[in-house]
């Protein structure tokens, strides 16, 4: 008889812990999902499009600083090289202007260097520096365009990956469950977010950079037909 209620109590003893348990089960709160891990997920399509951001904000880094080291010239440097050419003190003009290391004031030194030239020619050699300057401010801007193009198509790929996978363990499987799915569609949100987020951040990054460039590029225009007119000027 002893041995009888000896088992009961131990079953229900069994019983208790086994119903503590699953209570604590179901008020335990999920398992946190951190934002690395979460990229993990996306599979191996996330290598390329991690290196692509990396190359846009190394490019934007670099272009940024140099166009932004070359839009800072003298205020009054078109004033001091037309005081100097009203002077007739052309060398001193050129020095200004060598000295200055700006895209503008070598254009400029171009046009001094050919002062006495029919006026054409000297139109011809500050046009042609001048694009030779806005093609080195422009250097690998169009990368940046590149990667913003590139970059959604991957987290395309990734989507489509993710479908592959979802349809071949349930193929597997035999049966549409969650467990099933889940991993497919990890795979598939995540690579096209990370897709889409890195072509957007790409695109404003290549259209701030060259908004920059236009600043500058219109700014060497003016001052440029201010040099001819000044060269134009009577008794010049």
């Amino acid at each position: 008889m002893i041995t009888l209620l000896q088992g009961a109590n131990d079953s229900l003893t069994q019983l208790a812990d086994t119903a503590n348990n699953a209570s604590q089960a179901l008020t335990a709160p999920p398992p946190e999902l951190h934002f690395i891990d979460l990229l993990f997920k996306g599979g191996w399509v996330m290598i390329p499009l991690a290196f692509l951001a990396f190359l846009a904000l190394v490019i934007f880094v670099e272009r940024y600083l140099t166009i932004r080291k070359a839009s800072k010239t003298e205020s009054n440097l078109m004033l001091q090289i037309r005081q100097y050419i009203h002077e007739g003190r052309l060398e001193n003009a050129i020095a200004l202007c060598r000295n200055n290391n700006s895209p503008l004031a070598r254009m400029l030194e171009k046009g001094l260097k050919r002062i006495g030239r029919p006026i054409k020619d000297i139109e011809a050699a500050i046009e042609n520096n001048g694009k030779l300057e806005v093609s080195k401010l422009e250097k690998n801007i169009g990368i940046l365009g590149i990667v913003a193009g590139i970059a959604p198509m991957l987290g395309f790929v990734g989507t489509i990956i993710g479908v592959i996978t979802i349809f071949h363990d349930v193929s597997i499987k035999g049966a549409i469950e969650i467990g099933t799915i889940s991993g497919g569609l990890y795979t598939k949100m995540i690579t096209s977010a990370t897709g889409l987020i890195v072509g957007i951040i790409a695109y404003i990054l290549y259209h701030i950079l060259n908004m920059m460039v236009e600043r500058i590029i219109l700014r060497m225009e003016t001052d440029a037909i201010e040099f001819i007119d000044l060269l134009e000027e009577p008794g010049k």
